[in-house]
């Protein structure tokens, strides 16, 4: 790819607005502003500037079902807003001159607590997050971009009651260049850790790193595309104690020194931790279901707060257990990308069940005893929330991700999530897809500048049963000169740590 600066005006996306492309996934109103140069693909032109935005009124919109005007209270614009409830929507139109990239907002209050909603612009379906406010205020939706004539702006309620006061469209402004190094939390870091660490920064903004979890599915993708991702993801679970109790068994470990010794490849991690105790084990609440909230009486808050507690001991003792099976990655070589209590914030976990704090104080807990007790320095630290209240801290975070299910055949760029992320970071990290159902379109991370560092696809029907991901999309995908595959990961990549505490390419398009 051709080297340019998020930033630089002599190629601000040329003539994108004159080249938009057709549908892209089942969404067919949502547009891609690109260019074909040879392999090249050129981000799309932002809007005419307008530092006041476009303000469309909720109040003005079609409103649907048990949506309602609402009029209480102060702060708001225009003449009321639109009260949500479980059901309806609210419908906005706005004429655009030309096709053009925009940043929307929301304006919104949520006196209930926090909640989520639908943002669906030309069909394309985007998942908002409304932190609770008494007031309006406003939130972020991401990048848009409009087609020349009627646009359509859907609100549909996700969870919750709450707001919505307006819709605004801001000229998108040329992206500032990411500011994120190379270097680890971890001092101690091994080689091969550090520079897996190093090559993630340098791709970063320039090309997304292809994942896919369960080695089965890899397998299955090459079939499907003639490519393999470069990204192996497993899961942990089953060396849970609470499951090996019970008979659980696994050679995922011996998966991963594979893929990395004998394929190269970059090898992730997850961590369905299987409650330390507390579990029903009867009809419906199964032992293996063990790490759902729902599915344990196990209390992580009592548990912390109790160090001198059975079950603090029985924390210690996962994270030992867990701590051998990473020991043995690290003896073989292997970095990981390494992400425990993952959607802690969503509360169906056991780890988030009891709120951020205990989370938090969760994550330094297992740091400090992986990275100081056990002398484990071949992780690179994911962590997977977007809430800013749950975030343990830059000392021990390397990297954060999010992870996001979009409508089957949704292949949008997750813009307002990705901007979510970058804000929680200050865009000093790397932030990447973590799990994801459909694959967002490379052409519209491009147009979009949403740079996620990998995504990383579920497994299961998520990646074949044709309507998640068609074939033709995975085709695209593995074929498209903007993902990283297999086998275009170089040769160098576990021993070159040249570029430590290096800058990110994310100002080198």
């Amino acid at each position: 790819m051709i080297p340019w600066s998020r930033k630089a005006s002599g190629m601000i996306r040329l003539a994108l607005i004159a080249s938009l492309l057709g549908s892209v996934g089942s969404h067919s109103a949502i547009h891609a502003a690109n260019v074909d140069e040879g392999k090249r693909v050129v981000k799309a032109a932002p809007a005419s500037p307008s530092a006041e935005g476009i303000k469309l009124e909720a109040e003005n919109g079609i409103l649907k079902d048990s949506v309602s005007i609402g009029t209480e209270g102060t702060g708001y614009s225009g003449s009321g807003y639109a009260s949500f409830q479980s059901d309806g929507s609210v419908t906005l139109t706005y004429n655009a001159a030309a096709p053009e990239l925009y940043d929307i907002s929301i304006g919104y209050s949520a006196p209930f607590g926090d909640k989520k909603t639908h943002l669906v612009v030309n069909g394309a379906t985007s998942e908002v997050s409304l932190a609770a406010a008494s007031n309006f205020v406003e939130v972020s939706g991401g990048k848009v971009m409009l087609q020349a004539g009627t646009n359509t702006i859907v609100i549909e309620p996700y969870w919750g009651y709450y707001y919505i006061d307006y819709i605004k469209l801001t000229a998108a402004a040329a992206p500032d260049d990411h500011d994120v190094k190379s270097s680890l939390t971890n001092p101690n870091a091994t080689k091969e850790t550090r520079a897996l660490m190093n090559y993630l920064v340098s791709q970063y903004g320039n090309k997304i790193i292809s994942g896919q979890q369960e080695l089965s599915s890899i397998e299955w993708i090459n079939q499907q595309t003639g490519k393999l991702p470069a990204i192996f993801s497993t899961d942990l679970m089953d060396y849970s104690p609470s499951r090996v109790e019970y008979g659980a068994s696994s050679n995922e470990v011996e998966k991963m020194i594979s893929w990395y010794k004998d394929r190269g490849g970059i090898v992730a991690l997850c961590w369905h931790w299987n409650a330390p105790t507390g579990l029903y084990n009867e009809p419906g609440k199964e032992w293996w279901r063990g790490f759902y909230t729902e599915f344990t009486t196990f209390d992580v808050q009592y548990a912390l707060e109790n160090p001198d507690s059975e079950d603090y001991q029985l924390l210690i003792r996962d994270i030992d257990a867990i701590a051998f099976q990473l020991k043995r990655l690290q003896d073989a070589g292997v970095p990981v990308l390494w992400r425990p209590l993952h959607e802690a914030e969503g509360g169906w976990f056991w780890w988030g069940a009891k709120g951020s704090e205990p989370t938090k104080q969760l994550w330094r807990l297992m740091y400090d005893r992986l990275t100081n007790d056990h002398g484990l320095n071949n992780l690179i630290w994911v962590w997977n929330s977007e809430k800013a209240d749950w975030y343990p801290g830059d000392d021990v975070v390397d990297m954060a991700s999010i992870d996001i299910y979009n409508p089957a055949g949704d292949y949008n760029s997750i813009s307002a999530k990705y901007e979510s992320m970058l804000s929680l970071v200050n865009d000093k990290k790397l932030v990447a897809l973590a799990e994801n159902g459909p694959i967002p379109d490379p052409d519209l991370l491009q147009a979009y500048g949403a740079d996620w560092s990998f995504f990383n696809t579920w497994t299961g029907s998520i990646i074949n049963d044709g309507i998640v991901n068609t074939a033709a999309h995975l085709n695209k995908v593995y074929n498209h000169d903007y993902v990283i595959t297999l086998d275009e990961l170089p040769s160098d990549l576990y021993t070159n740590c040249d570029a430590e505490d290096s800058a990110s390419g994310g100002g080198t398009k």
